[in-house]
């Protein structure tokens, strides 16, 4: 039985830290990132885009579900709405999976301080943090399991999602 793990989380909450070091520890592995499924310069979000990055995503996702290869299947994306997740999981061939849906969740006060750092360090810009804070709610009210980072590392976080989820 394979596991996918599909990871949300709003912008900054540490999705592909925590990602990365799961791939890591975990055996036959492989990652997905969704922001790579649309990198795209200029940046445009319209339906258009949205409708090519969820198939690009499902069409990789189902590949790595083919391949004998990999056991693991990890996957983050600011997924902040349940039609989101539920759209990605009808696309994919679970038979033989167990799908673990996650949401990292942190406080505001968490958030704006790592948020900061990257808009510090030229990693984001500065409308990410009004953005990335006002979606925080949205996360409680999804069906998936909800790991708080306020006050953790990404390998723990990591280490939690692989002993509990």
């Amino acid at each position: 039985m394979k596991n996918i793990f599909l990871i949300g989380g709003t912008m900054g909450v540490g999705k592909t830290a925590t990602c990365q070091i799961i791939k890591n520890k975990l055996n036959n592995s492989v990652f997905l990132d969704g922001d790579w499924c649309w990198d795209m310069h200029p940046f445009h979000v319209t339906e258009e885009t949205k409708q090519m990055a969820v198939e690009n995503i499902c069409f990789l996702l189902n590949n790595f579900i083919k391949c004998s290869v990999y056991e693991n299947i990890v996957f983050c994306w600011v997924m902040h709405e349940q039609t989101i997740i539920d759209d990605i999981v009808s696309r994919l061939d679970t038979a033989n999976c167990k799908v673990h849906l996650i949401s990292l969740v942190c406080s505001e006060q968490a958030l704006q301080t790592r948020l900061r750092n990257d808009v510090d360090a030229g990693i984001r810009t500065e409308d990410v943090i009004r953005t990335s804070i006002e979606r925080i709610p949205l996360y409680e009210k999804l069906n998936t399991n909800k790991v708080d980072v306020s006050k953790i590392i990404p390998e723990q976080a990591a280490d939690f999602i692989i002993q509990n989820c």
